[in-house]
């Protein structure tokens, strides 16, 4: 049973969750407001497994809430409820923090299908047992570093950082066509599954971080490469050895 914080101000809204995350055997807890949220969860930090969060919220929005929880170092799993399903709003959650977004109106499969795997990921990272059915996350070596998909950890060297689920899918992604140049465009569509037009530079933010993590130069990148009038390059050995491992 995972205890789930409901942040949604549609009283109709929330108590439908409620009834069917209780249903599907979780404990859950329903705040109006982003104030309310942040009080109960970094008042009572590890009282939940994952939030519910809306964006439209009266007072502070989804997108405050879920920066605020990332910048007090509180990464407990997001899932972005929103009435709003632009890819500039979906990239927009992401940046916050939040670690997986969904456009309202929902199928409750959907929503359901998403909780549990957010809960995976959680278990992972605390070193849970899964189910046995469950694929294992994960490991990638590149050099002296490590990608941990199951905990979100990359390590550089012996420092251990932690990444957002799309920062981590984003490595993954980067790991996994190390050599190759891939444009911004592919990242947006399969990364993050989103397929209509929008500002690609957005991008180049995830990328910032992914840099700072891995103690780039900004003005001399060693493992993630600019290439002009295409997107990045990933160079998972600067200095020539193999290719990353899992």
């Amino acid at each position: 049973m995972a205890r789930i914080l409901v942040v949604e101000d549609e009283h109709h809204l929330a108590q439908g969750l409620c009834f069917n995350l209780e249903a599907d055997g979780h404990e859950v807890a329903v705040v109006g407001d982003g104030e309310a949220a942040l009080r109960r969860l970094l008042g009572h930090p590890g009282q939940f497994d994952v939030v519910l969060l809306d964006v439209m919220l009266p007072g502070r929005d989804g997108f405050e809430v879920a920066l605020e929880l990332r910048k007090s170092g509180d990464f407990v799993p997001i899932l972005m409820l929103t009435a709003h399903g632009r890819p500039e709003d979906i990239l927009h959650g992401f940046e916050s923090g939040a670690d997986d977004y969904l456009p309202k109106p929902f199928e409750l499969a959907i929503l359901l299908a998403r909780v549990r795997g957010l809960l995976r990921r959680s278990a992972w990272s605390q070193h849970k047992p899964v189910p046995a059915a469950d694929p294992q996350p994960e490991v990638i070596s590149f050099g002296a570093n490590t990608l941990d998909l199951g905990s979100l950890e990359l390590r550089v060297g012996t420092m251990p950082y932690h990444l957002t689920v799309m920062e981590a899918d984003l490595l993954h992604y980067l790991l996994k066509n190390a050599g190759k140049a891939v444009s911004r465009k592919a990242i947006l569509e399969e990364v993050w599954n989103v397929h209509e037009d929008t500002d690609t530079r957005a991008i180049d933010n995830f990328i910032v971080r992914l840099r700072r993590f891995l103690n780039e130069d900004p003005g001399k990148p060693r493992h993630v490469l600019t290439i002009r009038g295409v997107g990045y390059k990933f160079i998972a050995e600067p200095d020539g050895a193999s290719s990353p491992t899992a």
